[in-house]
Parts: structure tokens; sequence; C-alpha cells
């Protein structure tokens, strides 16, 4: 099941980076050839940025491929870290969801795009699951 959210989650930040970079390639031709930038070209690359940076925080978690200095030999002291991991990211989850609510509660929408906010804050809850999927993976392997 790793293997499945691996692909489909780097599958995702990839097509992401690609619509990002067409978008961006998109707003320098408006902006300089056509003499005025597509309003909406800047917020779209600046939603799919922070869905790439925390997604991809999630996915780097997932690949183990954070910078980390391996100062926890023993496994009781691992597994207060774990705990600790597991309570940061739930509160991550638990917070997202809320604020995905909120914003969905008071009709918040983007000024360009018109996309509700909710849409750009669901990233959050998202890749903190992922981030506990991952974890809890890893504990179960090891």
């Amino acid at each position: 099941m790793k293997d499945s959210v691996d692909r489909i989650l780097g599958g995702s930040l990839a097509l992401m980076l690609a619509i990002m970079t067409v978008d961006v390639i998109w707003g320098v031709f408006t902006r300089y050839v056509m003499g005025d930038q597509a309003s909406w070209s800047e917020e779209l690359a600046r939603f799919l940025l922070i869905w790439i940076g925390i997604l991809g925080a999630a996915y780097a978690s997932g690949q183990n491929m954070h910078l980390s200095i391996d100062l926890l030999k023993n496994k009781p002291v691992k597994l207060i870290a774990a705990l600790i991991i597991l309570f940061a990211f739930g509160v991550m989850v638990v917070g997202g969801t809320r604020l995905v609510l909120l914003t969905a509660e008071l009709g918040q929408t983007s000024p360009a795009l018109g996309l509700p906010m909710s849409l750009i804050y669901l990233v959050v809850p998202i890749s903190g699951l992922l981030i506990i999927y991952y974890r809890l993976h890893d504990f179960k392997s090891n």
C-alpha cells in the first residue's frame, strides 16, 4: 500500500509542478509580450506552491529524506519520539480540519480565481494524515 501512496503522491506533485511551470511561463508571456498579465496566473502559482511545499514535506517524510541526526538509539526513546511526532501531526490534522471547516462556513474565496479558500487550506490536514501514515508504517516495519 505504501508504494501506491508514494506513486500517487509523487505523481500528483510532478503534475502540480508541471502546471505551475506552465502557469508561470504564461504569466511572464502575458506580462512582457502582451503587456498585461493574466490576473489569475500569479494566484494559481502561489496556491500550487503552497500545495507542493506542504505535500512535498509529507512525501519527503515518507521517503525518509528529511535531514536528521540519529541521536535516538534505544527502542523506548524511539517510541517516545514517535508518540510526540504522532501527537504533533495529529494536532496539525485537527487544527487544519478546523481551519478548512471555518473558512468553508465563512465562504471565503480567493480574489482572482474565486476558489474556496477551504480548498487551499485542505492541504494541511491531508499532509498531516500522510505524515502520520508514513510514521506509523515506518514504526510498524522497524
